[in-house]
């Protein structure tokens, strides 16, 4: 029994509470409100657990290591020797498949760094062998035909004269890069990552026993086509058995394992193991192959057409770098180097003798994975994960029956269906929160898009916490707060209502993961490391009988003031508390993680859809996970400090410290204002020069439009705008661009194949209801040709006739292919997918073409059928594009003058093209 020595007399703490409750009710109490002193010390416990573990540890890298320090440290990757080539890379310039600068000049410089490593390799111990492929070929991307013809890949093999193993290790990165980017980070970092470690293994005197193959691709960004030509035709590509990718989704920061597989646990086993600094997670995997992220990389073509497993990394700090001519030496950390190329050497040290590539393919299932922190690596198989799932889910719903239970039998006034009733109550509320939570976050996003002011947070990212997760913390504990408000409940403790809240929030977890695991997804293991620790003090706390001194927290019996308040009654929330540390700090990590990677894609997401509500949702998500626990705990940390207060400070009066839900809401209602007065000033403006650059993809375009009978019935020019974030040219309009004229892409989609404009490929043509066009009074001046010719017309059955073409022009085309009224395409001299698959594939028909030193001119036929054999009428549109896209072609004065009138914070991604449209 505690005991307050009052100025005049000694009597019992429990009767002293009562009196102070009973002295509220009446209104005679004080107004000191305890909220004020424990509620912003509990909200500056978790800020400084974010502050002080999860970014520091976000943020590691390794230490560089110097050319002067590799006596002393042999066998390690050396980011500084990386670091002088990546800079020689980036004096190329950019580098756009078809350019000079591609498939010329980067080709020498890889093959010249390569003879640099010959000359140091252990010639007694490595061959060294080196092929330039020049590759043709063409398969269906996504929506459209991707056709290349003599692209270039830099393709070396390491092997160990001792080792007469034929199955290969692949290792890949591309070397081209966007127009106007010299892709210092986006790929030339893994570019020379590759060097060096191709160099530390041709050196290593340790010989290994499955042979290296390291692809310097030279056509990824066209999309893909430098790794489908390998993959599909090169002489070494059946021998490889298992490949690790390499990207870079920015510029700088660790580089995260996003994609593995399929199957073949065992790779994960191997990067478990070996890898320096594991960084991964499940999620990552599931939402990259769920498409939100507009990207994609390599590993779908030596997945699709290889049949290989494989590891998928890419650094991802710095998105805001990504494709634009900001990607350059200089934001390239060398500690990031470091830190991938640590990585790779030791995932290439290990699987080069792994023996798993002597065997068949391992068809066990998918992995679930996850770093902790950067500090450790856990990995288990699908399957493993479906068993764990369900144990866990079950176990936690039966430690609440346990515990409800308990506090039945714990409690003279109240039975088993009463609490029981009681809690289905509770978590009906709790069902509401989360809903809520999730809901309140996404209504600030649509308001926010209302009103034109989405992408507030693309620089100043602190700007997410009062427009997001104030409402969805608001939106959590909500529902709770009115109902013991308005309907309080005296006949169960105190403890034991926090201890239901608490299981409630447990359960949903629990349903959460089971649902989770029933649909196929694998990222529920979120909601098993939540079961696993809340379960886990719940444990204790049965186990250790703390659960069961919360019954002495009763409120009945308030006219004679005589109650067994007992301080030890909320012992059990203090290891509730300690056990939600690690779980906290490893959702901020993964939700910090999505975060870094979301603010700056979402400035290249397209205009068609509301970004907020991306990000609105992982604040609402991360809220939940990593908040769900701890905001139910905050009473129960003030209870705690409120009874330390009540036997130190005796003015203070207990029952205040139940009215900080009403304050903490208030307060964070007010923050959430403040937080949207400064996001709709011009703090909020999304876009600053140089490092939070506005995308803007202007095309400067000549169009013509020829009939049926050769005519041509509009010839124009202009600038084809395809938008890139939502705010499109808005920001624009008090500039000195001048916009008079500026019309939606959409008016001419009824009239013409495409809607008209030379939309570049699949991701362009998908948004092309939303792009704009600018007229242009004077015609642009196409630095080149772009020449269709039709061959003639052939009657293949008398309801079927063969139209013939040959295109020729720069190094990048389009194809767009509708039929006309009932007319269809039956056959082409194409890839047959689109057409074998009208389910999922309907015209216009969109192939794109691309050369890279080989510009021989596209020969292709297009098969007709037509129900009444009637073909004297137009059966076909068709219309051709082309792009001169390297700075190797010349832009109009006036083009470069209207590029130069875009404000300085915005990125322009420009070039010529040419658009013809034909009816046959």
């Amino acid at each position: 029994m505690i005991y307050w020595q009052a100025p005049y007399q000694e009597i019992p703490l429990d009767s002293v509470l009562i009196e102070l409750l009973a002295q509220q009710q009446k209104g005679q109490a004080r107004k000191r409100r305890l909220s004020w002193y424990y509620a912003p010390s509990f909200i500056c416990l978790w800020l400084g657990l974010f502050y002080a573990i999860v970014i520091p540890l976000y943020n590691r890298l390794p230490d560089r290591v110097t050319i002067a320090e590799e006596a002393l440290r042999p066998g390690k990757f050396v980011a500084e020797r990386a670091q002088s080539q990546l800079l020689a890379y980036d004096r190329i310039g950019p580098k756009v498949t078809g350019s000079y600068a591609n498939e010329v000049t980067t080709v020498h410089f890889l093959l010249n760094e390569t003879e640099k490593i010959r000359a140091q390799m252990r010639s007694e111990l490595y061959d060294l062998e080196v092929d330039v492929q020049s590759p043709t070929g063409s398969y269906v991307f996504v929506d459209m035909v991707n056709m290349y013809q003599g692209i270039h890949n830099v393709v070396v093999k390491l092997s160990s004269k001792s080792s007469t193993s034929k199955s290969y290790l692949l290792i890949n990165s591309h070397f081209d890069s966007k127009p106007t980017s010299p892709g210092s980070g986006d790929d030339g970092t893994m570019v020379v990552v590759m060097l060096e470690v191709l160099r530390q293994m041709a050196i290593s005197e340790t010989p290994f026993q499955h042979p290296l193959v390291f692809l310097f691709n030279g056509a990824e960004e066209n999309p893909l086509q430098g790794s489908h030509g390998y993959i599909t035709q090169h002489k070494w590509a059946p021998n490889c058995k298992a490949f690790i990718n390499l990207e870079v989704a920015g510029s700088g920061g660790r580089d995260l394992l996003f994609q593995s597989g399929p199957n073949n646990p065992w790779l994960m086993k191997y990067y478990r193991e070996f890898a320096e600094h594991p960084f991964a997670t499940t999620m990552a995997e599931e939402i990259f192959q769920a498409n939100i992220l507009p990207s994609d990389s390599d590993y779908r073509n030596f997945r699709d057409f290889g049949h290989i497993p494989g590891l998928d990394m890419a650094q991802v700090s710095n998105g805001y770098v990504y494709h634009t001519v900001f990607d350059t030496y200089e934001a390239v950390p060398g500690r990031s180097v470091q830190n991938s190329g640590n990585n790779v050497l030791a995932l290439v040290r290990a699987y080069s003798n792994a023996s798993e590539l002597l065997q068949e393919a391992d068809a066990e299932g998918h992995a679930v994975f996850f770093d902790f922190l950067g500090l450790f690596f856990i990995y288990y198989t699908e399957t493993t994960g479906i068993i764990l799932n369900c144990v866990i889910g079950v176990f936690s719903l039966v430690l609440v029956g346990v515990s409800i239970w308990r506090m039945a039998q714990q409690t003279d006034e109240v039975s088993l269906k009463d609490i029981s009733i009681w809690f289905l109550i509770i978590l009906g509320l709790h069902v509401l929160g989360f809903l809520l939570c999730i809901c309140l976050p996404l209504l600030m996003a649509v308001i926010f898009d209302a009103g034109d002011r989405s992408l507030t947070y693309f620089t100043h990212n602190w700007l997410v916490f009062g427009l997001y997760v104030c409402p969805a913390v608001i939106g959590l504990v909500i529902p709770l707060t009115i109902y013991y408000t308005w309907k309080p409940n005296d006949k169960l403790s105190h403890p034991y209502h926090l201890q239901l809240s608490l299981h409630a929030h447990l359960v949903i977890f629990a349903l959460i993961a089971l649902i989770l695991t029933a649909m196929g997804f694998r990222s529920q293991y979120l909601s098993v490391i939540s079961m696993i620790f809340y379960g886990g003090a719940l444990l204790i706390n049965l186990l250790t009988k703390l659960h069961d001194r919360g019954k002495y927290l009763s409120h009945h019996s308030t006219k004679s003031f005589v109650h067994k308040v007992n301080f030890p009654g909320y012992y059990w929330a203090i290891t509730v508390m300690v056990l939600q540390v690690l779980p906290f700090c490893y959702f901020c990590y993964l939700f910090y993680m999505f975060l870094v990677i979301f603010f700056p894609v979402l400035g290249r997401n397209g205009y068609s859809t509301n970004p907020d509500l991306i990000i609105a949702l992982f604040c609402g998500l991360g809220t939940f996970f990593a908040l769900g626990f701890a905001v139910r705990s905050l009473l129960e940390i003030g209870i705690l400090i409120g009874i330390l207060l009540m036997v130190f400070i005796p003015q203070v009066q207990f029952i205040n410290m139940f009215r900080w839900p009403k304050l903490i809401l208030l307060g964070l209602g007010v923050v959430t204002f403040i937080f949207c007065m400064i996001a709709v000033s011009e703090v909020g403006f999304p876009y600053r020069p140089k490092t939070n650059v506005m995308r803007v993809n202007c095309l400067h375009t000549r169009r013509y439009f020829y009939e049926y009978d050769g005519s041509v019935s509009r010839s124009d020019s202009g600038y084809y705008f395809d938008y890139q974030d939502r705010r499109a040219l808005n920001p624009f309009k008090d500039s000195k661009l001048d916009l008079t004229g500026l019309t939606p892409v959409k008016d001419d989609c009824d009239k013409y194949v495409m809607c008209g404009i030379p939309c570049f490929y699949y991701s362009w043509c998908t948004w092309r209801e939303w792009d704009g066009w600018l007229p242009r009074e004077s015609e642009v001046i196409i630095p080149g040709e772009l020449n269709l010719t039709f061959l003639g017309k052939t009657l293949l059955e008398p309801n079927t006739t063969r139209l013939e073409f040959e295109l020729s022009g720069p190094p990048h085309m389009n194809v767009f292919v509708q039929p006309v009224g009932d007319s269809k395409v039956v056959n082409w001299s194409f890839d047959r997918q689109m057409l074998d698959e009208p389910e999922e594939f309907q015209p216009p028909y969109q192939i794109f073409f691309s050369y890279g030193t080989d510009n021989s001119s596209l020969k292709y036929y297009i098969d007709m059928h037509k129900p009444d054999g009637n073909f004297g009428v137009a059966v076909l549109e068709m219309a051709v594009a082309g792009h001169f896209v390297s700075l190797d072609f010349e832009r109009d004065a006036e083009a470069r003058q209207f590029v130069s009138d875009f404000p300085d914070y915005v990125h322009v991604m420009e070039w010529p093209s040419i658009f013809k449209r034909y009816i046959f």
